[in-house]
């Protein structure tokens, strides 16, 4: 059984997630949508509301899960039984900054990351920008998922 962790916050999730999350579902017979609780960060979006909207995004896919937790990924990888962690890269900063997190998993835990890059025509978007937008009153709702929207 292929089992893989996607983890993040996810504050919200966006069409880049959500794509890279349906390319995975071929990949593995599990995912697990994993969003990590840090209480040093400040939330826009309630730890439920965020749970939320994954659930409703992808309600009718079995093969995908969401949980929340907190602590380290791996300790959470070996408490699911999952060999990898799914993460997606839109340029090469992201791939700097997630590789050297993937070489400290493998040494941790002997978990493999798996990398898939965005698709171009999401690889702009990103949560921060999201949260910008909602901020300033703009319109956000071509940067996320339908089940994301402000009340």
């Amino acid at each position: 059984m292929r089992k893989a962790i996607f983890p993040g916050s996810f504050d919200p999730i966006t069409l880049g997630h959500e794509d890279i999350i349906k390319r995975s579902i071929s990949l593995f017979d599990e995912i697990v949508i994993a969003i990590g609780v840090n209480a040093e960060k400040k939330y826009m979006f309630s730890l439920e509301e965020r749970k939320g909207f994954i659930e409703e995004t992808f309600k009718n896919e079995p093969k995908v899960s969401v949980i929340t937790y907190e602590g380290l990924t791996t300790e959470l990888c070996k408490k699911l039984k999952a060999d990898f962690i799914l993460r997606g890269l839109r340029n090469p900063a992201d791939f700097e900054f997630e590789k050297a997190i993937a070489h400290t998993n493998r040494r941790l835990a002997k978990i493999e990351t798996v990398f898939l890059l965005t698709a171009a025509k999401t690889s702009y978007i990103s949560s921060s920008i999201v949260r910008d937008v909602i901020r300033n009153g703009g319109q956000y709702e071509m940067l996320v998922p339908d089940a994301v929207r402000v009340k």
